[in-house]
């Protein structure tokens, strides 16, 4: 038994008939129609129309097609299922013919109906502190409710809606289009008078409340949580808390997490990485002193093991302190911070002994030797310029892959930790860590 009738009805013949019934319902109609419209602007495309039923249905493999499917099954690859583009199917089928038939959308009969309303999706902007500590937010929003009055209905009383005269109760009409210059065509596309449903109120049947639209505008209150550990364009869905639609069940609202940059802390995955600067001081004598000031306001203090020299660009690993493991229960990433030293200046090298501090650093770099064949002297000019590298990513980017081979330290220099340091692992090495 034919899933669809559609094309049957359009030659006036029930899915039984026979393919000589075909052959000849295409011929009676075709000259009916002709001689009963001689000056219709119409004629054309009324004549596609059939011309499309016929040519599918009088080839035994897509009548079959038809049957068992409907036009769903003849958009699929090989007419058996869903997956090819129709354009490309009937391309197929007709190909050298002057006919195409496009399957567009619609609500008429034949045409399946959506399983469920349309989601509505919000991008939601949030910082990382916000990612970090996670948040609950409320706010009002405005979405279409079925009318009470008429319980969706968009009739007043017991009205009943009419047949739509612009498509004959289809919910679409054909539409011809010039594919090439020697080829015309013919689309279905949704009929607007009726919106594809295929039916339509009168103007004094339709309810007062919702002037047929069978759904008013109502303000609601939501309530969203961001939890710890989200991501960067993580969703957040309110299942069934879109607009309603008559006969199926209501969206989603759908709120898309747009995670903003931070000014000192990036984020990849569940680690963060940050930059600290300390004195040449505390490079050479060591540090005991809160370091950062964290995500959820807490100081982090930080000691350095005695007699370890750290140098610039140096990395060291706070574990634990990265961001919340997204219901990972207590479980958190680690903090990376890169070390920068801050030089002292002139005004400090003018209140010192130079010659007792030059006794305490080591020597200064010999001369070249052998020197190259010809040297030119170059003025020393300081200035200011625009790293090519830039200093921050966005709070959702990896920064273990941009290529940074000093700021996770080199694997042939001292590291902050070794085997026999008692801090833990060695701290050389690029972390391994990759964004979710």
């Amino acid at each position: 038994m034919a899933v669809e009738t559609e094309l049957y009805d359009v030659l006036g013949l029930s899915p039984e008939a026979s393919d000589g019934d075909i052959k000849k319902a295409y011929r009676k109609k075709l000259i009916s129609h002709i001689a009963q419209n001689p000056n219709d602007p119409q004629a054309a495309q009324k004549f596609q129309e059939m011309a499309a039923a016929y040519e599918i249905l009088s080839d035994p493999n897509t009548r079959e097609i038809y049957d068992s499917h409907g036009m769903g099954g003849l958009a699929g690859p090989g007419g058996g299922g869903p997956g090819m583009d129709p354009a490309e199917a009937f391309a197929e089928f007709f190909s050298g013919g002057n006919t195409f038939f496009d399957f567009g959308s619609g609500a008429g009969p034949g045409v399946p109906r959506r399983q469920k309303g349309e989601d509505t999706v919000i991008p939601y902007d949030v910082t990382l502190e916000d990612l970090y500590n996670g948040k609950s937010v409320k706010m009002n929003m405005e979405k279409e409710i079925l009318c009470g009055t008429c319980k969706g209905s968009g009739a007043r009383g017991n009205a009943k809606p009419k047949q739509c005269a612009t498509c004959e109760g289809k919910g679409f009409s054909f539409v011809q289009t010039q594919i090439s210059s020697s080829r015309f065509g013919v689309t279905r596309a949704k009929c607007s008078d009726c919106d594809g449903a295929g039916e339509k109120l009168r103007e004094k049947d339709r309810c007062k409340k919702c002037k047929g639209e069978k759904t008013v505008k109502e303000k609601t209150r939501q309530e969203i949580f961001v939890e710890k550990g989200m991501n960067d364009r993580q969703r957040i869905v309110l299942a069934g808390a879109g607009d309603q639609e008559p006969g199926i069940p209501a969206g989603d609202v759908i709120f898309v997490l747009k995670a903003a940059t931070h000014d000192s802390f990036e984020r990849s995955g569940n680690d963060l990485l940050t930059r600290v600067t300390i004195t040449l001081s505390e490079a050479l004598l060591g540090f005991s002193r809160i370091l950062i000031t964290h995500l959820d306001g807490r100081g982090i203090h930080v000691s350095s093991p005695p007699g370890k020299v750290i140098k610039v660009g140096q990395t060291i690993v706070l574990r634990g302190e990265g961001m919340p493991v997204y219901k990972g229960q207590d479980q958190r990433g680690n903090l990376y911070i890169v070390i920068n030293i801050e030089m002292p200046d002139e005004q400090w090298l003018r209140s010192v002994d130079r010659k007792a501090v030059e006794q305490l650093l080591p020597p200064k770099k010999a001369e070249m030797d052998p020197p190259p064949a010809i040297i030119d002297e170059a003025p020393y000019e300081e200035s200011d310029i625009v790293e090519v590298r830039g200093s921050s990513f966005p709070a959702s980017s990896n920064f273990f892959d941009e290529g940074f081979s000093s700021q996770f330290g080199e694997g042939n220099e001292d590291d902050w930790e070794d085997d026999d340091d008692p801090y833990g692992n060695p701290m050389g090495a690029e972390p391994e860590c990759r964004p979710q």
